[in-house]
């Protein structure tokens, strides 16, 4: 029509505007751990999603451990504050462990009690009824492959079936955060792939997996989020692409972490001994 005014086609909605942002579950501000003059864990920051599979690597000794120590309540830091879901660990303990699953690196069981025994008694702790804990325990048990050992004592368990029911204890509740220490150390090719497909259909359904592993691979593999530690502070974190910059996780980490050493220096090695 004459003198109408054209319209001019609709802005296309960016990318960044059309995805919702995702919830921070585990917020980390400045994390600090000294043990007498040693700095374990000097000024930590990270902040990670719902839904994300995030890795945690680096050398012994890096803080791994130390800092996963801290962010679910085991060990209190000496500066730092860490939110889970919005709680303060600290300050407000209880709010916070509601709502997270706990696989710690040096793992303690109640062994003597029975596989079902012990399911039962974490769920329960977490506040839910009989039939609930007996249901998700069998869920559980078919999942990961112990049906067979629920009414044995947890100490003839093998190490590999120990870890899978504290694995099962740590998710009975449905938390919204998995914090897993070395999750698949003393488990069998087999049971790492049968956890690793749980985990991810967990994630897949909002929850969150912090985990920490020493192998390069399985981070690549399964995590979509990596910080690389080392010693007590963060060098690089970020998606498993951005970090590696096209290398491999392997060769990225061992840059970070100083450079190969060389193996020179031992010829008495190759002068064997009658």
């Amino acid at each position: 029509m004459r003198g109408s005014i054209p319209r001019r086609p609709l802005a296309k909605q960016s990318d960044a505007a059309a995805k919702p942002a995702r919830e921070v579950v585990l917020l980390i501000e400045g994390l600090v751990k000294r043990f007498g003059e040693t700095t374990a864990v000097a000024g930590i920051d990270l902040s990670i999603h719902a839904g994300s599979f995030f890795g945690i690597v680096g050398p012994n000794g890096a803080g791994k451990t130390t800092t996963l120590s801290m962010v679910t309540g085991l060990l209190r830091p000496d500066a730092g504050r860490v939110f889970v879901h919005g709680a303060d660990v600290w300050a407000n303990p209880a709010a916070a462990k509601r709502n997270m699953g706990v696989l710690p690196d040096r793992l303690r069981l109640f062994d003597r009690l029975t596989g079902a025994q012990l399911l039962y008694y974490a769920g329960t702790l977490r506040g839910l009824d009989r039939k609930t804990v007996l249901s998700r325990t069998a869920d559980l048990a078919a999942s990961f492959g112990l049906e067979d050992a629920l009414d044995r004592l947890v100490t003839d368990y093998s190490a590999g079936m120990a870890k899978k029911v504290a694995l099962a204890a740590a998710m009975i509740h449905s938390p919204r955060l998995l914090v897993l220490d070395e999750p698949f150390e003393s488990v069998d090719p087999v049971s790492a792939a049968n956890v690793t497909a749980i985990l991810r259909r967990y994630v897949g359904a909002g929850g969150t997996v912090v985990l920490s592993s020493h192998s390069m691979d399985l981070i690549e593999r399964i995590c979509d989020d990596v910080a690389v530690v080392v010693n007590g502070a963060v060098l690089d974190t970020g998606s498993v692409n951005d970090v590696r910059k096209g290398g491999s996780l392997e060769e990225r980490f061992v840059e970070l972490a100083g450079g190969r050493k060389s193996a020179e220096g031992m010829e008495w090695l190759h002068s064997f001994s009658d």
